[in-house]
């Protein structure tokens, strides 16, 4: 441009670019973006484990009590055909000595869907005033609307921190990949979408958050920083018990700088950090009182738990296998791409190895927790479905192993292009099997035939996706309905035991 200075034609360059061309032109945008148009696969709809989740939220929230009668009593057919009698009646064994419905789950995800229903039930209550007739009973399309959008968002948050700790670590476009890699090839999307009600996608964000914060304050963290973090962790305990896992990782932490300070003779200092410890935990207690004063009012103890509390767990961990390549929901061979994150996580470069052997320690942790629990298939799940809270570790190790496959020599020229045709590969691929899991083409529950499987993989998916996404947008009443019934046959031909 004639008689303008460099400065200024870079400025009226800039002016030029589109409002899109901005947005999408950095990953933290292009995430926001991709969240924005991902909307639409929400699922208002509550069911299975989702009915005692939700239920925490719903009964204070409209009758100002723990009373989970209604609840019970709106839960889907296979619930009901669980814990109700032919009269609508609860079951009498579902009733503690307090008199309250033995609901188990935690109220976490209660806490966070809080804002959500919040708005949603003053909204319904001023359209009412002023003439509507939507019901203010927390089970109208509202609610169920709020309650799906609030997850959705959460599990949108895990990825977001989840990013965040992977390009402190990892060149940025390797980390957009892994972000990408982990929502669209986990089973994070059948919790953050499909199963809205249940509480992994909270889960995912909770330990993203603690682990986000956990890195960020590193290492010399301050007491405020340490109560804040005791409360985060907290808040992951109250959302879901297996995340107590993850308080190892400040744990070592922890002894590593003990033995530090008291190795170059800080005594005094070691004395100091045992006070912020302290505050650490004492936070925590702070930050669990939701879910001891709702064991105390349903159960009648602070620390009682329901049959949670009496498991047969087996320490022996006899399941370590089965957890990585059943057939009945491995983890491995259901979310074949979580191996490249656990190998990255392994093959860390200098800079990412100390991060990388906490995150470690993490997922081996809650690896030998689950292959501990008896019921450590998910029973009706996708995939290993615990290990959704494992998100920030699998993003980071996904990130990790993009990295080092992106530096070999003979893929210096392809090595994007590589990157990500090996993610949209394994995103096509999940979503494959995400079908044929949602849409009772394999069993929900049990072992699956690998050979039926791959079979529809081939054929039958390619041939009905078109319906059954037509089914999804336009008919996912009547689809849920379908899909329930279904699943009441095949209960009834192979009755399921256990909790969840």
């Amino acid at each position: 441009m004639i008689g303008m200075s460099e400065s200024a034609a870079h400025g009226a360059t800039r002016q030029l670019i589109s409002p899109y061309e901005y947005i999408a032109g950095h990953p933290l945008r292009q995430l926001f973006l991709i969240f924005l148009f991902s909307l639409p696969l929400v699922n208002p709809y509550v069911h299975g484990d989702g009915v005692g989740y939700y239920a925490y939220a719903r009964a204070p929230l409209v009758q100002h009590d723990l009373k989970f009668e209604a609840d019970w009593r709106h839960g889907n057919e296979v619930f009901a055909e669980n814990h109700l009698q032919s009269n609508g009646q609860l079951l009498p064994n579902q009733y503690t000595e307090t008199g309250h419905v033995g609901n188990i789950f935690t109220v976490g995800p209660a806490i966070l869907w809080g804002p959500f229903l919040a708005f949603a039930h003053a909204a319904v209550l001023t359209i009412d005033h002023f003439g509507g007739a939507i019901a203010a009973d927390g089970f109208s399309l509202p609610y169920r609307l709020a309650m799906a959008l609030g997850t959705a968002f959460y599990g949108f948050l895990s990825l977001f921190l989840s990013f965040l700790v992977a390009r402190k670590y990892t060149d940025e476009h390797w980390a957009f990949l892994a972000t990408l890699g982990i929502w669209t090839a986990s089973s994070l999307p059948v919790y953050m979408y499909f199963n809205p009600s249940w509480s992994h996608a909270h889960s995912a964000f909770v330990v993203a958050l603690f682990f986000w914060y956990w890195d960020r304050t590193r290492p010399e963290r301050t007491t405020q920083q340490w109560i804040i973090m005791g409360l985060i962790a907290g808040l992951m305990l109250d959302t879901y018990f297996p995340n107590g896992i993850f308080l190892l990782i400040p744990l070592i932490e922890t002894i590593r700088r003990y033995f530090r300070l008291l190795g170059h003779g800080a005594g005094v200092t070691a004395f100091g950090e045992f006070g912020k410890n302290a505050l650490f935990i004492f936070a925590i207690i702070i930050a669990v009182i939701p879910t001891l004063l709702t064991r105390l009012i349903v159960f009648g103890g602070l620390f009682r738990f329901g049959v949670y509390g009496v498991l047969p767990w087996n320490w022996s961990a006899p399941n370590w296998k089965s957890v990585l390549v059943s057939s009945d929901h491995g983890l491995l061979t259901w979310t074949p791409i979580l191996a490249l994150a656990i190998l990255g996580l392994a093959l860390a470069e200098r800079r990412a190895r100390e991060i990388a052997a906490y995150a470690g320690v993490a997922v081996l942790s809650f690896y030998y927790l689950i292959a501990s629990y008896p019921y450590w298939d998910g029973m009706s799940s996708f995939g290993n479905r615990f290990f959704v809270s494992l998100t920030p570790m699998f993003v980071l190790g996904l990130a990790l192993f993009l990295q080092r496959l992106g530096r070999l020599p003979f893929l210096a020229r392809r090595r994007d292009v590589l990157a990500l045709c090996l993610i949209a590969g394994f995103a096509v691929w999940n979503a494959g099997f995400v079908i044929q899991w949602g849409t009772q083409m394999i069993p929900a529950r049990g072992p699956i035939s690998w050979g039926e499987m791959i079979h529809n993989q081939g054929m039958k998916v390619p041939q009905q996706i078109g319906g059954e996404l037509q089914s999804y947008f336009l008919g996912r009443k009547a689809m849920m309905q379908h899909i329930e019934e279904q699943d009441i046959k095949k209960l009834q031909s192979q009755p399921e035991q256990g909790v969840r």
